[in-house]
């Protein structure tokens, strides 16, 4: 399977790319994709990255696994394609970004590749998932992959908002340097977290635009 990252990335990841660990990833994610059916298209297994270039990173936003419903996932943490109905965690993500924000309007698309384009890199830790199996592709090695990327963030860049919302991302961020960066945690914007307190209220998308500024960085349009 061709690993098809964009130029700035490809640089950024050659060591690990050549690990004997991803190549296995890649050699059992092509045998999936010819044995089952997979999400998301394979050409888009990629598109965190190729949606959103190293340098260009504001905010690190991490997801756990695929959408796995048939025309859902499109590479993108949290993210569907257009016209698909969003789903009950980006619903209550726009909940609270409208109240934080105090928007006038509700999203209608849960596509997120607005805030790629700004900067926001949204990352599953796995990338790839079987139809209808939630979490079927989490023996591959993926999160040593992730968790080498978000590594690397950490300790190349400078400022940068890391969203960690709930445990599974709270892990994938202990590493991250909090001296240079800036960390916000809370529990998953799920409706069964959501629903006992631990989602609504954390204002981070208000929090991620001051600490952007403070830095002479250009803030989220988060509400388009």
């Amino acid at each position: 399977m061709q690993i098809n990252l964009h130029s700035e990335w490809h640089s950024f990841l050659s060591d690990e790319i050549q690990k004997p660990y991803f190549l296995d990833i890649i050699k059992f994610v092509e045998q999936e994709y010819t044995n089952n059916i997979c999400y998301p298209p394979k050409e888009l297994i990629f598109a965190a990255f190729n949606s959103c270039n190293f340098s260009d990173i504001k905010v690190v936003i991490i997801g756990q696994d695929p959408y796995h419903g048939k025309g859902e996932a499109n590479g993108l943490c949290f993210s569907v394609n257009q016209g698909v109905r969003i789903p009950p965690s980006l619903r209550n993500i726009y909940r609270e970004m409208v109240a934080d924000l105090e928007t006038l309007f509700f999203p209608t698309s849960g596509n997120l590749e607005s805030w790629a384009k700004q900067g926001v890199l949204l990352l599953n830790a796995s990338l790839t998932v079987r139809e209808d199996s939630p979490n079927s592709h989490k023996h591959l090695k993926w999160n040593l992959f992730t968790d080498a990327v978000i590594q690397k963030i950490s300790d190349e860049k400078e400022h940068v908002v890391f969203l960690l919302w709930g445990s599974f991302a709270h892990k994938k961020g202990l590493k991250i340097d909090r001296n240079k960066h800036l960390v916000l945690e809370t529990g998953h914007p799920s409706p069964m977290s959501a629903n006992q307190g631990k989602w609504f209220g954390n204002k981070h998308f208000s929090k991620t635009n001051t600490y952007l500024k403070n830095n002479n960085l250009q803030p989220i349009t988060w509400a388009e």
